[in-house]
C-alpha cells in the first residue's frame, strides 16, 4: 500500500484523527492527535475517503502522553489513552457539535460542557471478554479481527480486576462471551454466553455467581442470578442478561441531570403522564414514579422487564409494556389524551422510524433523548425538529473515558 504524508486536523467520531490526502479525501487514522504530521499507510481506500495506520509520528502534538496500558494501539478497548483527561472531554463535546451540526443540519447546536466522569480509570461495572483458541481471556484487537490476551486493563472496577487473573479456561469450550459484572458490597457475577445448551464446566473457588447464558435463557450454576446495583442510595435488581449502564457514578450523575430539567416549573408534574421508552431494568423511572400522575415504561428485553417489575414493585401508578417501541407506542398513542413527558434511552441505531411518527403524534411536551450514538441522535434529532421540536440543551456525559463512545442527553421541547 502507498505511503503519504500528511497533518491531521481533528477528531472525529469513531476513535480516529482525520486528515488530507494530495488528492483532497479525508483520510482517518486511529491513534493520531489533531496537528501531529505523520507518515501513514493506507489500509483502505475508497472514491471520498481513505483508511491509515501511522507508520511514524514526525511532528508529535504538545498533548500527547504516554499511555497507562501497555496494550494500547493493539487492543480495540481504549483510544484516547495519549490524550490527557480534561482533552478528552473537550474532544467529545466538539465532536457532539459536529454530528448534530454535520447530520442533524442544526446550526450553532446548544452543546454543553461535557460531564467528567469521576472516575478516569477502573469504571466500568461491567466487561465482557473474549476468549482466544487456548483459553486465554481477551479483548478483540484495533484491526477487529482476533482477540489479543491481555494482561492489564486499567479500565474495569477494582473487583472485577481482582478476579480477573484467576480465570482460567481451558480451551475456549464453545464459549461466544465470558463477562464479569459487580454490584453493591463487592459481588461479583460472571456470565458465559455460548452457542450451545450444554453448561459449561467450571472449577472456580471463589465465593461469585456464576450464570450460563444460551439463546437468551439464564441458567444459575452458582450463587443467584442478579446482582444488586446502587444508584443515590437506591437499590437495582439486575438479571444477568439485563443492561445496566457501566459506569454507576455516571449513572448517578445523569439521573440529577434529569432531575433538574424535567421538574419544569411551568407543569404541574401531578396531572402528567411519564413515558420511559427503552426503560431497561428502570433506572429512569424509579426516580420518577412518585413525581408523575403515571409512568409507562416500554421495553422489548424480557429479562429487563422483568427486573423493572422488581424494581417498580412499590408504586401503584406504574405500566409496563413488554415489545418493541414501534409496536407499542403507535398502539398506545390514541389512549394518550393527559399531557406526557418523554425519556428515550434507545440503543445505538436510535429510534425506529415508526416509533418517532407515533412519537411526533402523542407530541409530548417535553421529550429527553437519552444517547448513545452522536450519529443517530443527530438524524433524530433533525426528524424531532422537523416535527415541531426545539433542542434546548445537549450534554455530554462521559461515561466511557479513554474511548470514542459519548453519551448524551438532550432536552426537546415543543
Amino acid at each position: 500500500m502507498t505511503q503519504h504524508q500528511i497533518t491531521l486536523e481533528k477528531l472525529t467520531y469513531g476513535g480516529e484523527a482525520m486528515g488530507r490526502l494530495q488528492d483532497g479525501r479525508a483520510v482517518f487514522v486511529p491513534f493520531g492527535l489533531p496537528g501531529e504530521t505523520v507518515r501513514i499507510q493506507l489500509t483502505q481506500e475508497k472514491q471520498n475517503f481513505a483508511r491509515g495506520e501511522i507508520l511514524e509520528i514526525l511532528n508529535p502534538s504538545p498533548d500527547r502522553i504516554e499511555p497507562k496500558c501497555k496494550h494500547f494501539t493493539q487492543c480495540g478497548g481504549c483510544h484516547y489513552q495519549n490524550l490527557p483527561y480534561e482533552k478528552q472531554l473537550t474532544a467529545k463535546a466538539d465532536i457532539l457539535r459536529d454530528q448534530l451540526q454535520r447530520i442533524g443540519k442544526i446550526e450553532n447546536p446548544p452543546v454543553q460542557a461535557t460531564i467528567a466522569s469521576p472516575n478516569q480509570w477502573n469504571y466500568r461495572n461491567h466487561v465482557q471478554f473474549h476468549l482466544t483458541d487456548d483459553g486465554k481471556i481477551g479483548f478483540i484487537n484495533s484491526q477487529g479481527r482476533k482477540t489479543l490476551p491481555i494482561e492489564e486493563c486499567h479500565l474495569p472496577e477494582a473487583t472485577i480486576n481482582a478476579f480477573r487473573n484467576d480465570l482460567q479456561f481451558e480451551s475456549r469450550m464453545n464459549l461466544e462471551r465470558v463477562s464479569l459484572r459487580s454490584g453493591a458490597d463487592d459481588d461479583l457475577m460472571l456470565i458465559l454466553e455460548s452457542e450451545t445448551e450444554e453448561t459449561p464446566e467450571l472449577e472456580i473457588e471463589a465465593d461469585i455467581s456464576i450464570v450460563h447464558i444460551y439463546e437468551d435463557h439464564p441458567v444459575v450454576i452458582a450463587g443467584s442470578n442478579a446482582l444488586t446495583i446502587q444508584v443515590l442510595g437506591v437499590d437495582f435488581h439486575v438479571s444477568a442478561p439485563s443492561f445496566f449502564q457501566v459506569n454507576t457514578p455516571m449513572a448517578e450523575k445523569m439521573v440529577q441531570h434529569l432531575i433538574a430539567n424535567l421538574q419544569l416549573p411551568s407543569t404541574n408534574n401531578q396531572s402528567t403522564t411519564l413515558l420511559d421508552i427503552y426503560c431497561g431494568v428502570g433506572l429512569f423511572s424509579k426516580f420518577f414514579a412518585d413525581k408523575y400522575a403515571k409512568v409507562i415504561g416500554i421495553e422489548s428485553a424480557p429479562s429487563s422487564c422483568e427486573d423493572f417489575a422488581i424494581n417498580l414493585d412499590e408504586f401503584d401508578n406504574v405500566e409496563l409494556y413488554e415489545g418493541s417501541a414501534e409496536e407499542i407506542l403507535p398502539a398506545l398513542a390514541p389512549q394518550l389524551t393527559q399531557p406526557t413527558h418523554m425519556i428515550i434511552d434507545p440503543p445505538r441505531a436510535g429510534i425506529d422510524k415508526f416509533a418517532l411518527d407515533a412519537i411526533l403524534q402523542i407530541n409530548p411536551q417535553v421529550i429527553v433523548y437519552v444517547s448513545c450514538d452522536p450519529s443517530t441522535l443527530a438524524r433524530d434529532a433533525a426528524r424531532l425538529i422537523k416535527g415541531g421540536y426545539t433542542l434546548q440543551h445537549a450534554t455530554p456525559f462521559d461515561l466511557f473515558p479513554q474511548t470514542y463512545h459519548i453519551e448524551s442527553i438532550s432536552i426537546f421541547t415543543r
